[in-house]
């Protein structure tokens, strides 16, 4: 790992405290998106669901799903926090593989950018085709 920040060409180096942050913070992103899933699949026919054992393990497919990703969150959190600071790292090529335009930005920039949660949320009716 190189210990100094530095920027030549295309070839940026980040703290590895802070892009471990970043992911840490997308993944804490995606359990709230998978979290809002519930209770739509629950709706007013819960009792029906109730009753049906399939239904039940999505429901318990989903709520896995959360406690997973909230619990890799925080577990890489705990990492990033014992991560000196000066260590830095190129992830140019990690960035290239993401195909999700605003997740992409949120990773490799440092500035604070609103969770996509949130923004789906606001944009409630919106529809965007990929």
């Amino acid at each position: 790992m190189t210990k100094m920040p530095t920027e030549t060409g295309s070839d940026v180096h980040e703290p590895l405290r802070e892009v471990i942050a970043r992911i840490s913070s997308e993944l804490v992103d995606v359990a709230q998106l998978i979290e809002r899933l519930e209770p739509l699949l629950s709706n007013d026919r819960s009792t029906e669901f109730l009753a049906s054992p399939d239904h039940m393990r999505v429901m318990q497919g989903i709520d896995l799903a959360v406690q997973k990703t909230q619990g890799l969150a925080v577990f890489l959190n705990q990492i990033g926090e014992r991560v000196e600071p000066e260590h830095v790292i190129d992830i140019t090529t990690a960035l290239n593989l993401i195909t999700l335009d605003d997740m992409k930005r949120r990773l490799k920039a440092s500035l604070h950018a609103e969770p996509s949660a949130e923004i789906y949320q606001k944009a409630s009716g919106d529809l965007e085709f990929f």
